[in-house]
């Protein structure tokens, strides 16, 4: 067995593993709002989720092509197989370190960061798709500020809808209305956060030879929205905790205004073809919606570490990438 092919095996099962990761590392962004106001139970929450996740993988590829060739071009990329098996190890490793902490980091920039770093240390800052990692970049940058501006809006709107309404019957209708919230949630966290593995594993079948075009082969997006809804099922309790109850106190509204804004956000990038953290869009409208009710009602300490670890995960996956591809060199 030749050594490219040993290497595309080996990118295939990290990819999985990444997007296994990706599930319960980010499963808490999907249900941590409707297990925090209990409109579900932890078990119905994750069922939900999975399900979800896996039919929202499988219904679009235009972000997995971003993946595959707005980075790098994967048709000019010399030690392309070493250099995705770096940067998958990276972003594995660093989803791994922010999930024993707790910390909510994305697992769209670890990839990101990670593959840029692991490219730039194999041939250099030339070697970037300029345009389209800028592309991938204002995207990444802007979602959680307009995921912030429509959860204020949102809440703003229920607000003025239901100020006369009568307290118990209002929470209980919203937590009724947070079931299809928490829902349409992770199916579009699938329809954008699966396809980063798919379309790596579609750039590691490029670079190696095994593939001519940037479509997505069916056994790929099959394997990958599996591999998320498994992930899904194992369930991030850690970051449930942190995103659920750490950054304001959530009712039901509040759950259902968030869960709507940040599901608007992701699937509207989506559409767009463009990745996003599905981590930043979800903390952000949390704090929007709180932003809506009663600023001092944020903890906005919280808030900034969260946001911290959103400005290090990139930089930092990316040396963490390009460490590890130069020792990979020293083997293959």
């Amino acid at each position: 067995m030749d050594t490219i092919l040993i290497l595309t095996i080996c990118i295939v099962i990290f990819a999985l593993a990444f997007d296994f990761i990706n599930g319960f590392h980010d499963t808490a962004n999907a249900i941590a709002t409707s297990v925090s106001t209990r409109a579900l139970t932890p078990r119905q929450a994750i069922i939900l989720a999975a399900t979800m996740n896996f039919i929202g993988a499988l219904t679009f590829t235009g972000v997995a092509k971003t993946i595959t060739k707005d980075i790098v071009d994967p048709f000019a990329l010399e030690n392309g197989p070493l250099i995705i098996l770096a940067a998958l190890t990276s972003a594995i490793a660093w989803n791994l370190i922010t999930w024993y902490y707790g910390i909510p980091s994305s697992s769209s920039h670890a990839i990101i960061g990670s593959v840029a770093g692991a490219a730039i240390s194999a041939a250099g800052v030339g070697i970037l798709n300029y345009g389209g990692f800028l592309k991938i970049l204002q995207s990444l940058i802007l979602s959680p500020f307009l995921a912030l501006g429509v959860g204020f809006i949102i809440m703003s709107i229920f607000r003025f809808i239901f100020k006369n309404a009568n307290l118990y019957s209002t929470t209980r209708g919203f937590r009724m209305f947070q079931i299809v919230t928490a829902a349409f949630q992770a199916y579009t966290h699938g329809t954008n956060d699966a396809q980063k593995a798919m379309g790596i594993i579609t750039m590691a079948l490029i670079a190696g030879g095994y593939h001519a075009t940037t479509d997505i082969p069916e056994w790929v997006r099959i394997s990958a929205a599996l591999a998320m809804g498994l992930g899904t099922a194992v369930g991030g309790w850690k970051i449930i905790k942190t995103v659920g109850g750490k950054i304001m106190k959530i009712r039901p509204i509040n759950g259902a205004a968030a869960d709507l804004s940040s599901a608007l956000v992701i699937l509207s990038a989506t559409m767009f073809h463009l990745p996003v953290s599905t981590t930043h869009v979800i903390s952000s409208a949390i704090m929007g919606v709180g932003a809506a009710q009663r600023v001092k009602g944020v903890k906005w300490g919280v808030a900034r570490r969260i946001v911290l670890t959103w400005i290090i995960t990139l930089p930092v996956s990316a040396l963490i990438a390009g460490f590890v591809y130069q020792v990979l060199r020293l083997f293959f």
